[in-house]
């Protein structure tokens, strides 16, 4: 090893350092909001958590949980301890990274020996290392158990891997760097698919290595990196558990086979397909040819045939025919044949954490979301079919009307397994499901599309929508004027709120400054804002009225960081710079900046009123500008070294420049510091010990469910009370869980039957009252759950799902309320016959109804209670 590799090196691992004494010191000692305490409960005892799912973190995140050793309190922390070194090492990475890109730009030797050189090298990955080490957002996942942690770790490993790879690209042994880039890339599918937005960058790192520059070769190197983004994203993800649910629906509905038979001839033909082709990439023997060709051949015939569709069956005999031709073209390329297929073969075995979830799932576990224990479970859980979809490249504006519901588009079919017949049937068909607009209400690059009623009024606001007039037909046939978004307000829309205040915003928290910790919901002066610390410029630039002071009522706001855009004022340095010694690497990074920031925001299209700060899904953004941090240090040393000498000017531009880490730092660690912060953990336990035994409690979002999940999965807490979401209480594969014993809580005593709300049926149902008065909630839902056609309502053909009243009524057991302490002894005379009250609604949707069907059943054995975040309509007029 020659010398500046080892400086490197040792430099790294104290930057490593630096970051692992932050991370560990500032880290929460338990579960915190949002999706943490589901993260950590699911890790411990390997659980199913919410789609498309995180196997590969729940793996190593168990495998922490156990040094909490018999104390399961402290399994959180260990577990937020496997975030902190995930981030350390993704500080650890970037360094090398950023010393690997500086050293090509100011010294072609492998081993500078200009000692001011090498301090110039080492400098830009010290500073830009520590300034994403302090930055808000990366540091703000460093400290909690959540997925984002790891998922950096996999992006910074792979940057740099290809980096390696770069640098070794003219030896033989040069592509593992690439079967290795496979590998980290399967396994970071099992984490989060943020990782795969690198792929650009590797694409471009590989052409400008390989290939001479034209624009030719330029834009089909573009091309085929967003191919590749696709077809792994879109195809490979995906595909592989489509084709899985294909191959079991063809042999067990068609060929009269076990179940799970289909699900295990696929991988037996693919996996056979997959070793064939390294072995004859290998051996080079005609033999092993042949067999791969053959067992393409039979993986391409039982893919196509197994299809469903013509179209769909077309479109995979294209695919998988131009594979079968890629084998052949590749017969006498071994080289090229045995580094796909490793990689192939690799990335394969780093998506297959996911059959941990298929695994678990059939074991029934306490939380199993979705319940993904086949293989078409899994491809619905995979696609995050509960989460619904949402147009990107053309669709719907806020206020288009809907075409009628013949012409609507098909979804995905439901299927149950029928253990009598041996067979899977279609339980719902879900035809007519998926809306279609009218074209003059639709545009190419759609913003404001959500139709909720409450994200009207801020598409307005944010973009300044005036609108052009539509004359549509109202609901009752009269003529009506709607003013319809020109493409110009949806762009403005896009620029102020999606890019403006959805990325820019976070973007300067990051490295300009941060107003406070607020949530920021509107354009509101006081609220989330960015802010520079320069006094005059942020009151000039909120336009808040004077006398006004940007930090004003939040003076104890630990989240007040003031940078004075120091770190953004380095990093346009460093870009500039690299742009000026090496535009083709400022490309590479450039990739990564848009990929992981720009294509993200375009892609989530998010509506206005977000439940919370979104920064996070940008970290991967901030990760390259820190890269440019890093190199902001060369343009100084550049600058110095003409005047003062080469290692004067190293010394000059490092001192400096450490005044960014430090700032960011300093400002930065009583925000981050969770070390003391048990409120997640405390608010779970309060809300769980101030339910009467074996209750049931119902609630509605993630902050009032998943520490509650937490306290009970992982700490035991109040096993016996049974949490209840109304949120996935729509679903049916929820509400069968609901109808299982969980610990020492006794199963949910519903009085309908599976059947009754499997799939779609009775998602609504609509009150059609027939002036009859106070009706028993059990007779309620008998009539609903009845398939007699006098108990529906027939509107235009369309079959819709009634009650008959909206006054309901609960017979009232005097003994057993007095019994079980309910009513104080000696109030026997006041106890009323029944309770009465009425829901002011026209409908209610399955998480209703199953509410009234759990109290059509409880018998006033078990005390209900309803947390106070889940809002008004989740009482179904039941305050009283």
């Amino acid at each position: 090893m020659n010398d500046f590799k080892k400086l490197n090196n040792i430099v790294g691992w104290l930057i490593w350092a630096i970051a692992t004494f932050t991370y560990c010191s500032t880290i929460e000692p338990t579960a915190s909001f949002w999706d943490c305490g589901e993260y950590i409960a699911t890790s411990y005892k390997l659980e199913v958590g919410h789609p498309p799912g995180a196997p590969f973190f729940l793996l190593i995140a168990r495998f922490f949980s156990m040094f909490a050793g018999n104390d399961p309190a402290k399994a959180a922390m260990w577990i937020n301890v496997m975030s902190a070194l995930c981030s350390s090492f993704t500080i650890l990475f970037l360094y090398w990274s950023i010393t690997r890109l500086a050293k090509k730009m100011i010294s072609p030797s492998e081993n500078p020996t200009d000692t001011g050189k090498i301090w110039a090298i080492l400098g830009s990955g010290i500073i830009g290392g520590l300034a994403y080490t302090f930055s808000d957002s990366f540091w703000f996942s460093a400290v909690e158990g959540e997925v984002y942690a790891m998922s950096s770790l996999f992006t910074a490993a792979v940057f740099w891997a290809i980096l390696k790879w770069e640098e070794e690209a003219d030896q033989p042994s040069s592509m593992r760097w690439l079967v290795l880039i496979a590998f980290l890339t399967g396994m970071s599918i099992g984490v989060h698919l943020l990782n795969l937005l690198v792929i650009p960058s590797i694409c471009f790192i590989y052409y400008y290595k390989k290939y001479k520059f034209s624009w030719k070769g330029f834009i089909v190197a573009g091309g085929i990196s967003i191919l590749l983004l696709g077809g792994i994203q879109a195809g490979i993800i995906p595909g592989i558990a489509k084709l899985a649910a294909d191959f079991e629906l063809f042999f067990v509905n068609k060929a009269h086979m076990p179940f799970n038979s289909g699900t295990f001839i696929y991988f037996i033909l693919l996996i056979g397909f997959v070793s064939t082709a390294i072995a004859y990439s290998v051996n080079k023997k005609e033999g092993f040819y042949k067999l791969t060709f053959f067992m393409a051949i039979a993986f391409a015939l039982f893919a196509v045939i197994s299809g469903g569709t013509a179209g769909s069956m077309f479109m995979r005999l294209i695919v998988l025919g131009g594979m079968v031709y890629a084998i052949h073209y590749l017969k006498d390329k071994h080289a090229v044949l045995n580094t796909i297929s490793l990689s192939f073969a690799m990335m394969l075995i780093g998506y297959s954490t996911f059959f941990v979830l298929v695994i678990r799932s059939q074991a029934n576990p306490p939380m199993d979301e979705n319940n993904p224990e086949n293989a078409l479970n899994m491809l619905s859980y995979l696609n995050r079919e509960q989460y619904g979809d949402w147009p990107i490249a053309y669709g719907q504006y806020y206020n288009a009307p809907t075409k009628s519901r013949s012409e609507f588009g098909n979804g995905t079919p439901v299927y149950e397994k029928n253990k009598k017949e041996n067979r899977y049937d279609v339980i719902d068909k879900r035809e007519h499901v998926n809306p279609v607009y009218e074209e003059e209400f639709c545009t190419v690059f759609p913003r404001m599309w959500s139709q909720q009623s409450n994200h009207e009024e801020p598409y307005k606001y944010w973009g300044n929508v005036k609108g052009r007039p539509k004359q549509i037909q109202g609901q009752n046939g009269e003529p009506q004027t709607v003013y319809v978004p020109t493409f110009g307000e949806n762009l403005t829309y896009f620029f102020r709120y999606q890019v403006g205040y959805m990325y820019w915003r976070y973007f300067a928290w990051n490295f300009i400054g941060k107003q406070n910790d607020v949530q920021g919901l509107t354009n509101n002066p006081t609220d989330g804002n960015w802010v520079t610390g320069i006094k005059g410029f942020d009151e000039a630039r909120l336009d808040a009225p004077e006398p006004y002071n940007p930090t004003s009522g939040t003076k104890d706001n630990k989240a007040t960081n003031k940078f004075y855009a120091l770190p953004f004022i380095l990093g346009l340095l460093g870009l500039w710079y690299q742009y000026k010694k090496a535009a083709k690497e400022t490309f590479v990074v450039f990739c990564l900046f848009f990929f992981t920031g720009f294509a993200i925001l375009i892609y989530l299209n998010q509506y206005p009123y977000q439940p919370r700060e979104r920064d996070y899904a940008y970290a991967a953004s901030f990760y390259a500008y820190a890269i440019w941090i890093g190199l902001g240090v060369l343009w100084l040393y550049d600058l110095f070294a003409k005047k003062i000498g080469t290692r004067n000017g190293a010394i000059a531009s490092l001192v400096i420049c450490a005044v960014v880490p430090f700032l960011m730092g300093s400002q930065g660690w009583d925000d981050h510091n969770r070390s003391k912060r048990t409120m997640a953990r405390d608010f779970a336990i309060n809300y769980l010990n101030s339910c009467e035994e074996n209750a049931i409690l119902f609630t509605n979002g993630d902050n009032d469910t998943f520490p509650l999940w937490y306290a009970q999965e992982v700490e035991g807490i109040r096993t016996d009370v049974r949490v209840v979401n109304l949120s996935l209480f729509q679903t049916d594969w929820y509400i069968d869980q609901c109808r299982r014993a969980a610990y020492k809580s006794a199963p949910l005593p519903f009085t309908m039957s599976a059947d009754k709300y499997a799939a779609s049926r009775r998602d609504i149902v609509y009150f059609m009252d027939k002036n009859i008065g106070y009706v028993n909630v059990k007779e309620l839902m008998d009539y609903v759950a009845s398939d007699n056609p006098e108990n529906k309502y027939n509107m235009g053909g369309e079959i819709l799902q009634v009650l008959p009243s909206n006054k309901i009524s609960i017979p009232v057991d005097s003994s057993k309320v007095v019994k079980n302490g309910t009513v104080q002894k000696g109030l026997e005379n006041r106890i009323s016959k029944s309770v009465d009250w009425q829901i002011r609604r026209n409908y209610v949707t399955k998480n209703d109804l199953m509410v009234l069907d759990l109290l059509a059943g409880f018998k006033w054995e078990r005390p209900i209670y309803f947390a106070v975040t889940t809002g008004r309509e989740a009482y179904l007029g039941l305050e009283d």
